[in-house]
């Protein structure tokens, strides 16, 4: 699946004293799939109720498709799960331009035991120049099942060229 989403406004959005850029300005997002109730946008504000939700179980992509060459100097993704126990792996790439192929930045798995456990908050400090894209790919739940994947927050933090 493929969208495109288009917004006139490019400026940066403050979060606290963090400057998160405006992703929906910047972008353009694929996905493998979206929930229409829970649509990749809801990922990219502050409230973290909604978030993104994949429409089908198992393993999803989402890629940002950047309009220009931007660099990334912080990476913030945010994951709730507050009713089923699972173990959830994702991994966390990015394009540089003038490449084809993506670099790891991180693969990281990690339990949900709700009610105990429900939130996975993941920030990362990068120093990346000349992003083309970023992906991230979700693994709900790493022995199968029927687990759908969800993303309650995604932030980026940086500056365009």
């Amino acid at each position: 699946m493929r969208k495109r989403i288009v917004n006139s406004n490019d400026q940066k959005i403050p979060a606290g004293e963090q400057q998160w850029l405006d992703v929906e300005s910047l972008a353009e997002v694929e996905l493998t799939s979206e929930d229409a109730a829970h649509p990749f946008e809801a990922a990219l504000g502050a409230d973290t109720r909604r978030g993104w939700k994949a429409a089908t179980a198992g393993e999803q992509t989402i890629r940002l498709l950047f309009d220009a060459p931007l660099h990334l100097s912080r990476i913030r993704l945010e994951f709730v799960e507050e009713e089923v126990p699972r173990t959830q792996e994702f991994v966390l790439r990015w394009l540089p331009e003038g490449e084809q192929s993506y670099r790891e930045l991180v693969r990281q798995q990690y339990n949900f035991s709700p009610p105990a456990t429900t939130r996975e908050v993941e920030e990362y400090t990068v120093k990346l120049d000349g992003v083309r894209a970023l992906e991230l790919v979700i693994v709900p739940e790493i022995g199968g099942g029927e687990a759908r994947a969800s993303l309650a927050s995604m932030q980026l933090s940086g500056a365009e060229g």
